[in-house]
């Protein structure tokens, strides 16, 4: 493979922009770099913000910002290794960068000069389709070594794949200017729905992404809306398959003047096991004392969305009840989660800031 790609890059012209000779990547003006993306197995890497690869990006380009802390860590939880990496940004600057950290952790990557912008200049088709590849993925592992990647999309709506199961909280097609193409993801084997909300409860993305096998999962209020579904209440626990378990948990508002928008007892969060990797996702909720009874959290989703949800104080209190490995803030509308990490740094808490807004 590294033969045949070293063979490859020279006949398409590229050439190495790296002093070193242990890591290196290549550089591509755009018709080069255009006849390299058609090469089959090769990786397409937008490196650029959300809001930058919203407004056009390559078709099927993943996205992965490059001035993220953890970039190299969700690269590479997002690219196959041993697959060639073609990367670009807005004038070519980032993705220099990107390149330099792939090719040091062994990724054979081919950079476009000039960017996005060139590329446009040479009038080269963009995209501003809402793409599931160009979506923020982090990985996990469960005990037993199963990969299971949650999709950002947005808000509360959150894909989970999993062993060739997918799974799908509170899907929601159009929020504001934000939209999620059902359509173009696959079946669900399994559709979760804390509550009726208009942000978490969806009919017609339901619709889409239903099969004569789905099982959706929500309150007794969604089931009467929609007219079936398996309902479950606070407490109740289910057997989904073998190693998947789910547990239906309280959400709800306890400050006075909030206590109407969710109020005890009507709506879920669900804590859902598979095989051993235990992920809250907490629905619309405040920091209740029933956290305090979950028991081990690896993954939790948690809403900062004031006055409806939690306000930053009060998801820093939660998670540290909760006290879960990672944290994924979510639902957060315009509140502003960056000071998230700041505040729980001595915590021993990864928190991600993802595109949940």
């Amino acid at each position: 493979m590294k033969k045949m790609m070293t063979f490859l890059l020279t006949m398409l012209g590229l050439h190495c922009t790296s002093a070193c000779g242990q890591h290196t990547y290549e550089d591509a003006d755009v018709s080069t770099f255009a006849v390299f993306i058609n090469t089959p197995d090769v990786q397409v890497l937008d490196v650029r913000t959300a809001e930058e690869y919203a407004e056009g990006h390559i078709a099927g380009a993943m996205l992965c910002d490059v001035k993220q802390a953890d970039f190299p860590t969700r690269a590479a939880q997002l690219l196959a290794p041993g697959k060639p990496v073609a990367v670009y940004c807005r004038s070519g600057r980032r993705s220099v960068s990107a390149a330099q950290m792939l090719a040091a952790e062994g990724f054979k990557v081919v950079n476009l000069k000039g960017g996005i912008m060139a590329w446009q200049a040479d009038s080269m088709p963009v995209t501003t389709d809402n793409d599931m590849e160009g979506k923020e993925v982090d990985v996990f592992t469960t005990k037993s070594g199963k990969n299971v990647a949650f999709h950002t999309l947005m808000h509360a709506s959150i894909r989970i794949v999993y062993d060739n199961k997918e799974i799908e909280i509170d899907p929601v097609g159009q929020l504001g200017e934000r939209t999620t193409d059902y359509s173009a993801i696959p079946k669900a084997d399994y559709i979760f729905v804390t509550h009726e909300h208009f942000d978490h409860f969806d009919q017609q993305a339901i619709k889409l992404l239903t099969s004569d096998t789905t099982l959706l999962i929500t309150n007794k209020r969604c089931a009467d809306i929609i007219g079936y579904g398996h309902v479950m209440a606070n407490g109740d626990k289910m057997a989904l398959a073998d190693n998947f378990t789910v547990e239906a948990v309280p959400a709800y508002n306890v400050t006075e003047g909030r206590t109407q928008f969710h109020p005890k007892g009507r709506d879920n969060g669900f804590i859902i096991d598979i095989d051993g990797l235990r992920i809250y996702i907490a629905g619309d909720t405040e920091d209740i004392d029933e956290m305090a009874e979950f028991g081990h959290i690896d993954i939790a989703f948690l809403p900062c969305n004031q006055p409806y949800t939690m306000t930053p104080d009060q998801l820093v209190r939660a998670a540290r009840i909760i006290k879960p490995s990672v944290l994924f803030p979510y639902h957060y509308g315009q509140t502003d989660v960056r000071q998230l990490p700041a505040l729980l740094k001595d915590d021993n808490i990864d928190v991600r800031i993802r595109h949940y807004e």
